[in-house]
């Protein structure tokens, strides 16, 4: 029987705590699920593809992961991000066959749980459920966002709000530094997840920094004004907390 790493279990709770509070025991169910090894995965890997027979659920621990789908001439959407403390899918126990791929965007750490293993705990630890089923709700939220920014948003907006977006979901893990976070991903993912071109995404980063909202270096994001940045993108953080 594997557990966690001493540490790879810290960005789940920080997720499920911000849907309900956890005890002592509900903490030591988490720390007991017999998670198998710990797997890893390169930036270009896919952690599930369409059609397949999902076996596991994966629940990453570092890196960033997506949730995606292709067209059959290659061009392809990316329709949600997975940061660390995330788990991909949960889905596992509604379908029989996946509907869409899961795939690594940076070198990824994650493990995975046989779902009757984990049904076993949740089972019998109702906090983790409501946290779970909280997450899920928050997910749906983020998913209803990302559809208005893709029909409504400009394109200025719908980088300014994802830029955002991800501020606040990284916060909430204890990644970010004085309105500053890692952002490891390329600007064709970029692209991808807002439904633009490589250009319009590089020249519209290029407007955002030359108003002074943000900077780009290194691949690290600093937001230089969140205030004036979650007003050009029209932000509400109400839906981050559908759940709350």
């Amino acid at each position: 029987m594997s557990t966690f790493t001493a540490g790879d279990e810290a960005p789940l709770l920080r997720v499920l705590a911000r849907y309900t509070e956890l005890d002592e025991d509900d903490r030591a169910a988490l720390m007991q699920l017999d998670t198998g090894p710990l797997c890893t995965a390169n930036g270009r890997a896919d952690l599930a593809r369409e059609g397949d027979h999902p076996t596991h659920i994966r629940l990453l621990v570092s890196g960033w992961a997506c949730r995606y789908k292709d067209l059959a001439d290659g061009r392809r959407q990316i329709v949600g991000f997975f940061l660390p403390g995330d788990f991909c899918d949960l889905n596992i126990y509604f379908t029989t066959r996946m509907d869409h791929s899961i795939g690594a965007l940076t070198a990824a750490r994650y493990y995975e749980i046989a779902p009757q293993q984990f049904h076993a705990v949740i089972e019998q630890r109702p906090h983790l459920l409501r946290a779970l089923l909280g997450r899920e709700i928050s997910a749906a939220a983020i998913q209803r966002e990302w559809l208005l920014s893709l029909g409504r948003r400009s394109p200025r907006e719908r980088i300014a709000h994802l830029f955002v977006e991800l501020f606040y979901r990284l916060d909430a893990v204890g990644l970010t530094h004085q309105n500053a976070y890692d952002l490891p991903v390329t600007q064709t993912h970029l692209a991808e997840a807002n439904g633009l071109s490589l250009v319009h995404v590089n020249r519209t980063i290029q407007d955002l920094r030359r108003e002074e909202l943000v900077t780009l270096t290194d691949r690290r994001l600093t937001i230089l004004d969140l205030d004036r940045l979650k007003q050009v993108a029209m932000f509400s953080g109400t839906y981050l907390d559908a759940a709350h």
